[in-house]
C-alpha cells in the first residue's frame, strides 16, 4: 500500500502530465473552418477569459450599489465575566452581608434590522449607478469580444495566405525545374549553349529562398492562430504546429456606403455605449458626493435577550424588542465634502470629453476602414484576369520555345510574370478579406450583446 503523500503526488502527476504542467486546451484534431475558429476562440481565448472575470467583478460592484438602500439584518451577542474583586458591594445594615451591584457574568443576544430612510438622494443614485455599471461592463466586454474575433479573422486569413504563397512558390519552382530539364536536353542536342543551362540553374536556386520564407510565414501564422484560439501547442510538436485550416481565400462581396457604415457604427459600436454609460456614472458620482452635505436617517428595530443583572443564575433572562431612529448630519468638515463634489464634477466633464473623443475616433476608424476596403476591392478587381493572361503567356512562349522561335529570356520572363501575378492575387484576396473584416468591426457588426451571453 502506497503512503498517502506519495499516492497524492502520483495522482497529481497523472492529472497534470509528466512535465507537471496542466494539459490545457488541445489543438483541434480535424481541419477547422473560420466559423469553428471563431467559436473556439469565444470559448477558450485567454483575453476573453480575463474579460469575463472583469465582467464578474463589475457584477459584484453593481450588486453592492443596488443593495445599499435595502434593509440589513444582523445578529450581535456577547459574554463577559468579571473578577469578583472588581464588583462593588454595598452593605445596607450592620448585620446584613454586602450585596454586589451586578452579576459577575453577563451575556446578551440581539437581532437587529436596519433600514436606510433618507440620505439626500444617495441611495436612488446608487441604484441608477448599479444599472449603469452593468451596462458599461457589458459594452466593454462586447468590444473586447469584437476585437478578439477580428484578430482571429486576420490570423486565419494570414494562414490561408501563407498556404497560397507556398503553393505559388512551389508551382514556380516546378516550372523552373521543367525549364532546366528542357535546357539540358537542348544542350545535349547541341541547339543551345551551356549559358542557358547555367541561367536556368541560377533561376531555380533563386526560387528556393522565397519558398523557405513562405513556409516560415506559415509556421508563424499557425502559431499566432493557435495562441488566439487559446490552444496549447504540444512540446513534441516541433516547429510545425499541427493546426489545419479547412477554408480557402475567397472574396465575399459587400455593398455598403460610407454613410451607411457611419450610421451603423453610431448605433452598434459598444465603445460608444460604454463611454456614454461612463459619463452617466460620473454624473451619479457627483450626486452621491453632493448628498453627503445632507442629513442621513435610518431606522432600526430589533429583539434581544440577556441574563438578569442581580441574579447569579444565568438561565434567568430578560427579553424584549427595541425600535428607534438614527440621524447624522455633518455640519462642518473644512470643505472636504465640497472638494469631493468638485473632483466628481471634474471627472464627469472628463468623461463627457472622452465620449466625444470616442465618437471622433470611431468616425475616423470607419472612414479609414472604408477607404482600405475600397482600395482592396479595386486591387482585387484589377487582378481578376491577370493570372489567366499570365498562364496563357507561359503556354504560348513555351510552344514558341519548342518551335525554336522564342528565347530562354522570354520563357523565364513569362514564368516570373506568372509567379508575380499569382502572388499579387493571393495577397489581394487576403487584403480584401482583412479589409472587409476591419470594416465590419468598425461598423459594429458581427457580435451583438443580448445579456450575460453573446451572440454572433
Amino acid at each position: 500500500m502506497r503512503p498517502p503523500i506519495l499516492f497524492c503526488l502520483i495522482l497529481c502527476l497523472r492529472v497534470l502530465g509528466a512535465d507537471g504542467k496542466s494539459p490545457g486546451v488541445p489543438l483541434p484534431a480535424a481541419p477547422i473552418t473560420l466559423e469553428q475558429a471563431l467559436e473556439h476562440a469565444l470559448a477558450h481565448n485567454v483575453t476573453l477569459a480575463k474579460g469575463r472575470q472583469d465582467l464578474e467583478e463589475s457584477q459584484g460592484v453593481s450588486i453592492q450599489q443596488r443593495t445599499a438602500r435595502l434593509p440589513r439584518l444582523a445578529t450581535t451577542g456577547s459574554y463577559q465575566q468579571l473578577d469578583e474583586a472588581r464588583i462593588e458591594r454595598v452593605q445596607f445594615g450592620p448585620a446584613q452581608p454586602a450585596t454586589p451591584f451586578f452579576n459577575n457574568q453577563s451575556w446578551n443576544a440581539n437581532l437587529v434590522v436596519t433600514q436606510p430612510l433618507f440620505a439626500g438622494g444617495k441611495y436612488r443614485s446608487m441604484v441608477r449607478s448599479s444599472r449603469l455599471t452593468r451596462e458599461a461592463a457589458l459594452a466593454s466586454y462586447q468590444a473586447l469580444v469584437a476585437e478578439t474575433l477580428l484578430q482571429v479573422r486576420i490570423a486565419y486569413s494570414d494562414v490561408l495566405l501563407a498556404v497560397e504563397q507556398i503553393g505559388v512558390q512551389e508551382a514556380s519552382r516546378k516550372l523552373l525545374e521543367e525549364e532546366l530539364q528542357t535546357a539540358r536536353r537542348s544542350l545535349e542536342a547541341g541547339t543551345v549553349p551551356r549559358f542557358n543551362v547555367l541561367r536556368a540553374e541560377v533561376e531555380l536556386a533563386n526560387a528556393l529562398p522565397p519558398l523557405i520564407r513562405a513556409r516560415n510565414q506559415e509556421r508563424i501564422a499557425r502559431n499566432t492562430l493557435a495562441m488566439l484560439l487559446g490552444c496549447d501547442v504540444p512540446a513534441d510538436a516541433g516547429v510545425d504546429v499541427p493546426l489545419r485550416t479547412a477554408d480557402t481565400l475567397r472574396a465575399e462581396p459587400l455593398e455598403v456606403t460610407v454613410g451607411t457604415a457611419l450610421n451603423a457604427a453610431w448605433v452598434r459600436r459598444p465603445e460608444i455605449r460604454a463611454a456614454e454609460a461612463a459619463t452617466k456614472l460620473r454624473h451619479e458620482d457627483v450626486l452621491q458626493a453632493r448628498s453627503d452635505l445632507m442629513p442621513s436617517v435610518s431606522g432600526t428595530a430589533g429583539y434581544g435577550v440577556q441574563n438578569r443583572n442581580f441574579v447569579r443564575d444565568l438561565d434567568r433572562t430578560l427579553d424584549g424588542w427595541t425600535v428607534g431612529v438614527q440621524a447624522n448630519w455633518l455640519l462642518f468638515d473644512f470643505g472636504q465634502t465640497r472638494a469631493k463634489v468638485g473632483v466628481a464634477r471634474a471627472r464627469e466633464e472628463r468623461a463627457r470629453l472622452e465620449t466625444e473623443d470616442v465618437r471622433r475616433r470611431i468616425e475616423l476608424e470607419v472612414r479609414t476602414a472604408f477607404s482600405q476596403f475600397v482600395e482592396s476591392r479595386e486591387v482585387l478587381v484589377s487582378q481578376a484576369r491577370v493570372i489567366e493572361q499570365a498562364e496563357e503567356a507561359v503556354r504560348l512562349v513555351g510552344a514558341r520555345a519548342q518551335a525554336g522561335s522564342s528565347t530562354q529570356l522570354e520563357v523565364l520572363s513569362a514564368q516570373t510574370a506568372l509567379k508575380l501575378a499569382r502572388t499579387q492575387h493571393s495577397q489581394a484576396l487576403r487584403d480584401y478579406t482583412v479589409a472587409r473584416a476591419r470594416l465590419e468591426r468598425a461598423m459594429g457588426e458581427g457580435v451583438s450583446l443580448t445579456g450575460p451571453g453573446l451572440q454572433r
